[in-house]
């Protein structure tokens, strides 16, 4: 199933640059059926998914590489924050002496290294799963213009391997994000951490790109994954 949303939120009135991840965690728990208890979520960065989960729940635990985004997540006697990375297969092995109800992983699964092993790994938990992935079908326009080879996995690719591994359902949502001018754009994409830190053009392919983008917004793809 393919969904189109698109919505006019130009990130600077706001303040923020998370925008779409905001909306990628929202709709990542409404596939979470039954109201799980103990929930592990994967690459939880500054808590974008428990922030939003409005049932009671006895554990949670987040899980990401990043210091400075788990000193921002919430915590209390019953969040617990871990310093780990998903790529790392001894990471799993702690996990799998704790018992989680649901595992969940929201716009971080597309920066896996080599991300059929990490589905591996987390098959390996034998938990339901709500995933949301960004795939190479995320800035797209700005890829063709810029004649730049895309860094993520297309959506065939990811649907693919979760075959291997999980045969859940698979749902493709397209959003797109518009902007008053294409400076304020690329100043999204700087600093909203959706394009991996990427610096694959000089100042003057960047300026000659910012002239030559032919839209007014730009373009993200993320693939739910869902027990």
């Amino acid at each position: 199933m393919k969904i189109n949303e698109q919505f006019s939120k130009y990130a600077n009135h706001y303040g923020v640059y998370n925008v779409i991840q905001e909306k990628v965690a929202h709709k990542l728990l409404s596939h979470v059926k039954g109201k799980p208890k103990n929930i592990l979520d994967l690459g939880c960065g500054r808590g974008a998914v428990v922030e939003k989960i409005d049932w009671k729940y006895e554990r949670f635990t987040g899980v990401d590489f990043a210091k400075g985004m788990l000193d921002l997540h919430p915590k209390s006697n019953i969040i617990e924050c871990i310093e780990g990375d998903f790529n790392d297969p001894m990471l799993y092995s702690k996990l799998g002496s704790k018992h989680f109800d649901y595992i969940v992983s929201s716009s971080a699964l597309q920066w896996a290294k080599d991300l059929d092993a990490v589905f591996d790994n987390i098959a390996a938990l034998n938990t339901p799963v709500s995933l949301a992935i960004f795939t190479s079908g995320t800035f797209e326009t700005l890829h063709k213009t810029a004649l730049l080879e895309p860094i993520l996995h297309s959506k065939d690719e990811v649907y693919e391997l979760q075959k291997k591994y999980f045969d859940q359902n698979f749902e493709v949502v397209s959003y797109k994000l518009e902007f008053e001018d294409t400076r304020e754009m690329f100043q999204y994409i700087k600093k909203s951490g959706v394009s991996g830190s990427r610096n694959a053009l000089s100042y003057k392919q960047t300026k000659a790109l910012m002239d030559e983008y032919p839209l007014n917004y730009l373009e993200f793809e993320v693939v739910f994954i869902y027990s």
